[in-house]
């Protein structure tokens, strides 16, 4: 499953993986600073949001699963950066709205010189969202911005294959917190969640940075294709 991208969804991304390179020629330890934020919604019952998964086969399998209709839920962020993944971090809210992103900033400023990238949620282009960052982080965060904004750079729409949230993060405890058995209740899956990402070491981070530096060369290769199968 991939996003259908536009044509003007293609220059984009052949634009941003060309400044991004730029940005790494210039500072060999420029990726390093950048600390990647996602959140997602995980079920009690084990249902997954597909947005943030992509399963491949050879073959559709024509199976039919069940689902319990609004299960128990979780709001989890998390950020990731090449040395450590910040987080999980739980919103007691059903819905992540701008107000409460911005009081999460704070506690991923561990480092002077760190760069913040967020995705395109719509609580994360709310006014008081971006007032931050321009105040905060001037020149020092990728996302999307509007006229006034100071951005370091423009996210590209529809571009989770070169987001470590997206490709890794996500998913591999996603792969971790259901497995048989599911757990109990809300208390118990967000015991899952943090023992999988505290599972995360420096040796997993070397290797998902170095998938990332190897996606964005992919990425302005092959003219900005997909490359989510990689």
């Amino acid at each position: 499953m991939v996003k259908q991208l536009s044509d003007e969804d293609h220059w984009r991304r052949l634009d941003f993986c060309l400044q991004l390179q730029d940005l790494m020629s210039s500072d060999d330890h420029f990726l390093e600073k950048v600390q990647f934020s996602d959140e997602a919604t995980l079920h009690v019952s084990g249902a997954v949001n597909r947005r943030n998964v992509r399963i491949w086969g050879s073959e559709n399998p024509r199976a039919c699963v069940e689902q319990q209709r609004d299960p128990p839920k979780v709001n989890v962020f998390c950020a990731i950066s090449s040395q450590k993944v910040y987080g999980p971090f739980f919103f007691a809210e059903e819905t992540v709205l701008g107000m409460t992103y911005v009081w999460l900033m704070p506690q991923l400023q561990n480092i002077r010189t760190f760069i913040f990238k967020q995705d395109e949620s719509p609580a994360h282009f709310h006014c008081e969202v971006r007032q931050y960052l321009k105040t905060a982080l001037t020149g020092r965060w990728i996302g999307l911005a509007s006229g006034n904004d100071q951005p370091l750079t423009l996210w590209p729409p529809r571009s989770p294959d070169i987001a470590p949230c997206d490709f890794f993060l996500l998913g591999y405890f996603k792969d971790r917190v259901f497995v048989p058995k599911l757990p109990r209740d809300l208390a118990n899956l967000k015991a899952w969640i943090t023992a999988a990402v505290k599972n995360i070491d420096a040796p997993i981070l070397t290797r998902v940075w170095r998938e990332l530096e190897y996606r964005i060369d992919v990425c302005r290769v092959t003219r900005d294709a997909h490359i989510e199968h990689l």
